[in-house]
């Protein structure tokens, strides 16, 4: 490992916002890198920690292969960030170990990845076998597609319940056989409801072009979120009774927020479809599922013409109202559980998450079928911890003052690695992690970033050692990283399958690639 220069940190105070440690000089020879406590922590031994020392260059300056001992360093460029709209900030170490941060424009990169197979287990009547199930049912499809499928049906059922009673009151609203008596011409009744339902076609557009990359890691989480979503359009649909008046704003919303649910809910489905087709059978998968969604259609709205035509809730709006709630949160409890059932191999954050906790803190890695139970399906990234913030730009990573040149020590800290980590200071919570790319990285950048960022956040050292807590913590990831691969593939992950989306930007160029620039 090559030696980091002894000037690289000028002693004062640290030049990461709110940080309250000392950064000084440090000069780490290869050998001091704590390779041994690194190896200790991953076998088995006791945790023995070795610092590495420490030298002022204001006190006893290192001898160079010149003899020199200025500690000033000749202005260079460090690296360059990119961003998609075009701007691009050079990051330069003047020769007084200031930072200076240059922006102008240019252009950007991406990234990419895949997926993959299983078997599943059931005994069901052959004549409805082959009328409800796919061809080759159980081997051609996933193992828990039964269980989804027979979620899925009450699901269905009391999502059309729910929608036939929405209707009768949209077409109270409009006049036909209201509970007030009133009524509206045919033709205005028609323009209100076209053009509600044309507002509501802005939101599939919307979440169609603007939120497309969001479905393919994490399907179960805003396959619910579009129940939710729907639920709330349905509540604007369900008072428009009470404000005839309002007819076409409350509508609009309701049919606007119906469609956005309609907009992650397609996508998201697809997706578990897609799941489901272990033997490249999706078009059958996808014509089946219409079996059970049409049969869950023609009994839900059976079931709903009877409860409205009972005499309560024909003549009283609050009776239906209730009646409403009531079978819409039973139908958010079946989404719940039908989803709950998915059991996906494709390694997403949470997934991920829960691996590599596993593995720093016991040195295994659960199974599919474990870590998709253990897995939140509504909890957001940000609520998790620790707590890691991905494609963060180095000027927020050095904060306010940029007088150290920490952008230089970092660069040569994680030299073969293509992402940059540092952190905030350890507060209740625990760290906050700071994450950026660079050219060329991909989704195992992530999986290790995040293996780096559970590894410090269970081994942690006093505040005002952040760099060589940072260095110790490069080491352990160079040792375990392998061995948490191998135990992935014991625990029959396939890592074709990990969908861990690198941030489109800021990417980081650095000083290998800097003369793309020049």
């Amino acid at each position: 490992m090559e030696e980091i220069p002894a000037c690289v940190l000028s002693t004062g105070r640290g030049a990461v916002r709110g940080l309250p440690f000392h950064f000084h000089s440090l000069a780490i020879a290869p050998e001091h890198m704590l390779s041994a406590a690194a190896d200790a922590r991953f076998h088995g031994g006791a945790p023995r920690r070795r610092r590495p020392r420490l030298r002022s260059c204001l006190a006893s300056p290192p001898a160079s292969g010149g003899g020199g001992g200025d500690c000033r360093e000749k202005a260079r460029r460090l690296l360059v960030e990119r961003y998609q709209d075009g701007v691009s900030k050079r990051y330069i170490l003047d020769g007084n170990s200031k930072l200076q941060i240059h922006q102008e424009k240019n252009e950007y990169m991406v990234n990419t990845l895949e997926e993959e197979e299983e078997d599943a287990n059931s005994s069901i009547p052959r004549a409805i076998k082959d009328f409800v199930l796919p061809a080759g049912f159980p081997g051609s499809v996933s193992d828990d597609y039964l269980e989804y499928m027979l979620w899925q049906l009450p699901t269905n059922v009391t999502g059309w319940i729910c929608h036939t009673l929405v209707t009768s009151t949209l077409l109270k609203a409009v006049g036909v056989g209201s509970f007030t008596g009133t009524s509206a011409a045919a033709s205005a009744a028609a323009i209100r409801w076209v053009s509600k339902d044309g507002i509501g076609a802005f939101g599939r557009l919307l979440i169609g072009g603007r939120f497309g990359t969001l479905f393919d890691d994490d399907p179960k989480k805003w396959r619910m979120y579009a129940d939710f979503i729907g639920s709330a359009g349905s509540i604007f649909e369900l008072i428009t009774p009470l404000y005839p008046g309002y007819f076409l704003p409350l509508a609009s919303l309701g049919n606007l927020a119906k469609a956005v649910g309609r907009g992650f809910r397609d996508p998201s489905f697809r997706v578990i479809q897609n799941h489901f087709a272990e033997s490249g059978n999706l078009g059958e998968v996808a014509a089946k599922e219409e079996v059970w969604e049409v049969g869950a259609q023609l009994l839900g709205l059976s079931i709903g013409v009877f409860i409205m035509d009972t005499s309560g809730i024909k003549s009283s709006y609050p009776t239906l109202a209730l009646t409403w709630l009531g079978v819409r949160l039973l139908h958010l409890w079946f989404r719940y559980q039908s989803l709950s059932v998915l059991k996906f191999r494709t390694v997403n954050l949470k997934r991920a998450r829960i691996l590599v906790r596993s593995h720093v803190a016991k040195h295994t890695v659960p199974d599919y079928v474990t870590c998709n139970e253990e897995e939140n399906i509504l909890t957001w990234e940000r609520f998790l911890h620790p707590q890691i913030s991905f494609g963060v730009p180095m000027e927020r990573m050095l904060g306010e003052e940029e007088s150290s040149d920490v952008v230089d020590r970092l660069l040569k800290l994680y030299r073969n690695e293509k992402y940059i980590l540092f952190l905030n200071p350890i507060g209740t919570g625990g760290a906050a992690f700071f994450v950026t790319f660079k050219e060329a990285a991909t989704s195992m950048s992530v999986l290790r970033s995040l293996w780096q960022a559970h590894w410090l956040d269970k081994n942690q050292l006093k505040q005002d050692d952040v760099f060589s807590w940072l260095e110790e913590s490069v080491l352990a990831l160079e040792h375990g990283f392998p061995d948490f691969l191998k135990q992935m593939e014991i625990a029959g992950w396939d890592q074709n399958q990990i969908i861990l989306k690198v941030p489109k930007e800021p990417i980081l160029y650095t000083t290998t690639s800097l003369q793309h620039f020049s």
